[in-house]
């Protein structure tokens, strides 16, 4: 099993549900306005300075080659939008209840 927790601009919300859908993808957990920094966009801190806001998916799956599907459409999605700052990390998860 695996977890994967995507950290993506508020801006391309739409997009990134919308693609998760498409791959079937019916649970997950969104965090909205969650801040910080990365290495290949400017900050996402909510302020005056550095505006903007992330929000954060943790999606928990029983197969590998779901895990595969979401990642090729997060790699699309990076393409469509380069300056969102999305990252993917994919996690072992040892059990689900």
């Amino acid at each position: 099993m695996k977890i994967i927790f995507i950290v993506y601009s508020q801006a391309t919300d739409y997009d990134v549900i919308a693609a998760l859908k498409r791959t079937g993808i019916k649970a997950y957990t969104k965090i909205e306005k969650a801040f910080g920094e990365g290495v290949e966009t400017d900050p996402k801190l909510h302020t005056h300075t550095w505006p903007g806001e992330n929000n954060v998916l943790f999606i928990a799956l029983n197969d590998d080659e779901d895990a595969a599907v979401v990642l090729d459409q997060v790699r699309t999605l990076k393409k469509e939008h380069p300056r969102s700052g999305m990252k993917a990390f994919v996690l072992p998860l040892e059990d689900m209840v």
